[in-house]
């Protein structure tokens, strides 16, 4: 599907189709475009369109190419998919101050931006493109929100249960490679906002909203980076609880051990096959034996206590 975006004195007009008015178009979107929807607007327009392969391109040096009056851009947006996130390549194509995009998904960045037209006043394609990446930047600040709100719900979970919980530490994983994903995302923008604000396509009183939206990107980056730092921290302090979990365990076991050492003792002494053992004749050998070993644990149990280890 093309939709075409006209610019009628005040207000904007989309349509969907064939035979566009090339003379006002300023953005042509194409949603998952058949071959020949595609070849009818390079036709149309003069310019060349990215192919599935170079859309999906991962080398960074990809990701941006200017010419003379051409500027093309690779973006990878994320997009929420069953509690996780997935990549979805979009294309941009600055030509002659119309924008061309092209995305296999219907996505809220392009549904808000559309919704946004009127408000937003655009001149030409330059303006839709900011507009699309300054949107894109809030959804992305958004999602680190959530991350930080997700993080600080762990930390309460963690303080407030005495008992580590295995879940608790997938979560913390699951958090750190979204965040990374999310920091490799903004990045890409940075990179790109860089190659723009060299760019002389562009006229100049955009460049004061690119050095901002630059800004805005570099304070998100300070964020990601706060919240890896406390997921790491997090994840060490979880580590830390099993293995004073485990260390409880142990000790438990060894002052059950070390407290019954002395009745065996006792036991494998009066135990040995001796002739001349003289409390094994005596009435009270018996209870005589019971009760020292008895008295040796307690003994050993009091001598724990007063040392505080137990």
């Amino acid at each position: 599907m093309v939709n075409y975006y006209y610019l009628d004195r005040t207000f904007v007009r989309m349509e969907s189709g064939e035979n566009p008015d090339v003379q006002n178009v300023f953005w042509v979107d194409l949603v998952s475009p058949s071959i020949e929807e595609m070849r009818q607007v390079e036709h149309d327009f003069n310019v060349e369109l990215f192919t599935k392969q170079e859309s999906e391109e991962i080398e960074s040096s990809s990701k941006y190419a200017e010419t003379e009056d051409e500027i093309g851009i690779n973006m990878n947006f994320l997009v929420p998919e069953d509690g996780n996130f997935a990549i979805d390549p979009v294309s941009f194509i600055l030509k002659d101050k119309i924008l061309f995009t092209q995305r296999n998904r219907d996505l809220h960045t392009f549904t808000e931006t559309s919704r946004r037209l009127r408000s937003i006043k655009p001149v030409d394609g330059d303006d839709i493109f900011l507009s699309i990446l300054d949107i894109r930047i809030d959804y992305d600040a958004d999602l680190i929100e959530s991350i930080t709100d997700q993080i600080t719900y762990i930390t309460r979970a963690m303080v407030r249960d005495k008992s580590p919980d295995r879940q608790i530490l997938l979560d913390i994983t699951q958090l750190q490679e979204t965040t990374i994903a999310i920091r490799e995302n903004i990045v890409e923008k940075q990179r790109i906002l860089s190659s723009l604000l060299k760019s002389k396509m562009f006229p100049k009183e955009d460049y004061e909203k690119m050095r901002i939206m630059m800004k805005d990107v570099g304070s998100l980056l300070d964020h990601t980076s706060f919240n890896f730092e406390r997921l790491e921290f997090l994840q060490a302090s979880f580590l830390g609880l099993v293995d004073m979990e485990q260390n409880r365990i142990i000790k438990i076991f060894t002052v059950v051990t070390v407290i019954f050492m002395p009745p065996t003792l006792i036991a494998s002494a009066y135990g040995m096959n001796f002739r001349n053992m003289p409390e094994l004749n005596t009435e009270w050998g018996y209870p005589f034996a019971l009760l020292l070993m008895f008295c040796s644990s307690i003994f050993t149990l009091w001598f724990f206590r007063r040392k505080q280890w137990l």
